[in-house]
This record gives structure tokens, sequence and C-alpha cells, in this order.
């Protein structure tokens, strides 16, 4: 399997290329500085994830517990919107995989999906843009029956503690960064997903990756989606970079309005132009946080 998957686990693209440059070892980081009256809170995530392999922190627990909101990538609270931003998800133009694929490429990659790899049917994923029907194969990647993403994890906690969730972003303009990818490329990547599947393959690189989370190692991380395997490179400043940006223009306010926790794909921490990075040159202290999430803590903060 190429890497474009393990992009989409860990943000919606990936990762920076640039280091890390932290000795802390850690998804969670406290921030504070910068005239704010009280801190706020930055997480990493991953979109899928064994249940029984992971768990809050008291750390993070204790983080949304003392916050005003909790902000996600997505409002994921709201059905509406998600419901709406269902006709996005198809190509324009009436495109269809048969139009991206050879007659044999698309024989093979509908034969996979119609054996149950997917969790929506082929003739509705046939004209998804083809990475997104492609993250709807993330839970096959892992070998376990309670696959979950942490972000479900955070929004359970928040509710419990009566805290607002909202969004950094709307899903109607996720699905609309994807249309700055060729379909033609983006096929090609779905087809790639299949064929390592044949292989054999694609658990292995998923495993690496989620070893590379649980050890809360954001340099690893990076490093396994650094190279340019699956052709992506060229879209980095439309997927990821520029997204970094509005969102750290944005946390400005919102974190001057009161204390937040920040839960976005642990792929938007690290590097150069990362959120830690962007953040710190604005003016706050990003520090990083004990964040156990195999045991349980004993520590406060």
């Amino acid at each position: 399997m190429r890497k474009f998957l393990l992009w989409i686990a860990t943000g919606l693209i990936g990762l920076s290329a640039a280091a890390q440059g932290e000795k802390d070892q850690t998804l969670l980081w406290k921030i504070s500085g910068n005239g704010l009256a009280k801190p706020s809170y930055l997480f990493g995530t991953i979109h899928m994830i064994c249940g029984d392999d992971i768990q809050l922190s008291d750390s993070l627990r204790s983080a949304i517990r003392r916050s005003d909101d909790v902000y996600l990538e997505l409002d994921m609270d709201n059905m509406f919107e998600l419901m709406g931003a269902m006709t996005k998800m198809k190509m324009n133009g009436d495109t269809t995989l048969a139009d991206l694929l050879t007659p044999a490429e698309y024989a093979k990659v509908k034969a996979f999906f119609s054996k149950g790899a997917g969790l929506l049917p082929f003739n509705m994923l046939e004209t998804f843009k083809p990475l997104l029907a492609a993250s709807t194969l993330m839970q096959n990647a892992i070998n376990c029956d309670n696959a979950i993403a942490m972000e479900q994890l955070v929004m359970k906690e928040a509710k419990y503690h009566d805290k607002s969730i909202k969004g950094l972003e709307t899903m109607a303009f996720q699905m609309s960064i994807f249309d700055s990818i060729p379909y033609t490329l983006q096929a090609k990547q779905l087809l790639e997903y299949v064929e390592s599947d044949a292989k054999g393959t694609k658990n292995k690189e998923f495993e690496t990756m989620v070893n590379a989370y649980r050890s809360q190692d954001l340099k690893k991380l990076e490093a396994i989606t650094l190279s340019d395997e699956a052709g992506m490179k060229q879209f980095t400043d439309i997927l990821l970079y520029n997204r970094n940006a509005r969102w750290a223009a944005k946390l400005q306010r919102i974190m001057g309005e009161g204390s937040v926790v920040i839960a976005v794909g642990a792929g938007h921490l690290p590097g150069d132009r990362g959120l830690i990075t962007l953040l710190r040159k604005m003016g706050y202290t990003l520090r990083g946080v004990q964040n156990n999430m195999v045991k349980k803590e004993s520590k406060e903060l």
C-alpha cells in the first residue's frame, strides 16, 4: 500500500517534511503566554485505532474538564452538516472510477469492494473522489473488531462534562480540498491499495504507523510519510500547510476568548510549518505534557 491512507489516518493528508526538533515525546501540548488568561491544550489524534490499545490520558481528561470548549477539525456532532456534505463527496462532472482506470483495473477495484471491503456499496463509492472512497477502507486495515477514532473518545469525554464541541473547518471545505488533486492520481492510489491488500502488505504498514502513534513519537510518524511514493508532495501546501496557517490564525482568536482543547490529526503538529511551531512564532509558549494513553496516570494538571 502506498502512503496515502496513512496520510488520511494521521491528518487529512499527513505530516510535514521538517523534523520535529523536540525532546518531548508526546501528543499533548500546553499552550500559554501571549496574553492568555487560561492555558489551552493541543492534542494529536489518529482517525482509526484499536479500542483496546488506547485511552484518553488523565492529563487530557483533566484538560477537557477544565476547558470551555473542545475543537476538532470538524464539528462531528453536527449531523445536519455531515449529511449535507455527502453530495460534495462526489467527483465533479459525473465522473466515475470507470472513467479513470483501465477496464482491467476497474474490474479489480470493483471486485475488491463487492466482496464487502467498504462501508458503503460500490455503486455509490465509484462516484466518490477516490481518496475519500479509500478512507472507507481504513477500518479494514486494523486487525481488531473494535476500531475507533481518537476523536470519538475526545467527543465522549467532552459530552460527559457538557462541553461544546466545535470545528475548525467545515466538512464541505474538506471535501472540496480533494478536487485539488487530479482524480486520475487518486484513482491510481486506490488501485494500489487494492493491490497491496492482495499482497498482504497493507496491514503491516498501518501497524507500523499505529505503533509510532502509540509511542507518541511525532518525528517517527513524520518519517513514515516522508517519501513521495504517493506522488502527493506537490499538494502539500494546499492540503496541509495552508490549513495549518488558517487554523493558527483562528486559534489566536479562539484561545483569547477562553480555554480550549484542540484535537486535530497528529500530522498537523510537527515541522517548521506545523501548529506547534506556528503558535510559538505567534508568541505562545508550547510545552509537552505527560500523556500516558496506556495505563492510568495519577498526576493531575
